[in-house]
């Protein structure tokens, strides 16, 4: 029968994106979109500053997003509500021309549909430190549209109170898909992010890396590792 949920990281799991390649020409071009508005070096400040929040918030009524802000805005000594029409110009108008930066990992969709071909919850469990447009954006990259596939859960800063640098945000991925963690499998690259901290919540998990990488903790227990491709194939055979 296999689980009854699949996570699936999106970065370097269903979109191939390098992240020291992808991370320094997203902080650039919205540096250049706001140069009128912010300089560039305090705007990358608070940027950080604001990241940090977000993976320290430990407030289980409190979102991504509000951490955000609550440390984002009062350094930069702007109001939010005159400069929240700028960032969603940016994501509007200059995110999209990072998608050269990216390419589709092949199979990725087949995979999806192969998840709720049987009836299996899917869920895009990336890192929720970013509004939920670019990571729509970016399924999108990856071949993934919401108004084609039945994704139950795609994780964003707007709604999830915690990041992947704690098992808390698995076990808040669980409950929201009204499943216990033990009914999920994770797949990802990030060996800390993607497998340790879903297996810490209770899930199972795959790790997406070369068959041959040495696993960092190799007495942790996972389902496997290999491409996207190695995961559906070992899927298939296992669960059907």
């Amino acid at each position: 029968m296999g689980p009854l949920a699949i996570l699936f990281d999106l970065d370097d799991t269903l979109l191939a994106n390098p992240m020291g390649t992808f991370v320094p020409a997203y902080f650039r071009a919205l540096t250049e979109h706001l140069a009128g508005e912010l300089p560039p070096r305090l705007l990358v400040d608070q940027l950080l500053a604001a990241t940090r929040a977000m993976d320290d918030n430990r407030d289980p009524a409190r979102t991504n997003e509000q951490a955000f802000a609550d440390a984002f805005f009062p350094g930069l000594g702007r109001d939010p509500a005159e400069l929240g029409p700028l960032f969603e110009r940016f994501y509007r108008d200059a995110f999209p021309g990072l998608r050269s930066l990216t390419a589709p990992v092949p199979g990725a969709l087949e995979t999806v549909r192969w998840a709720l071909a049987g009836g299996r919850q899917v869920a895009i469990a990336t890192n929720p430190l970013f509004p939920r447009t670019a990571i729509l954006q970016r399924m999108e990259w990856a071949g993934l549209t919401l108004d084609e596939l039945p994704i139950g859960l795609v994780t964003s800063y707007e709604d999830m109170h915690a990041t992947k640098v704690r098992p808390a945000y698995y076990a808040e991925v669980a409950e929201r898909l009204g499943r216990r963690p033990e009914e999920c499998v994770m797949v990802g690259d990030n060996w800390l992010w993607d497998v340790v901290h879903s297996t810490a919540a209770g899930m199972a998990a795959w790790w997406i890396a070369p068959p041959e990488a040495v696993a960092p903790d190799p007495d942790l227990e996972i389902l496997g590792q290999g491409s996207l491709a190695n995961f559906l194939a070992f899927a298939r055979r296992e669960w059907g």
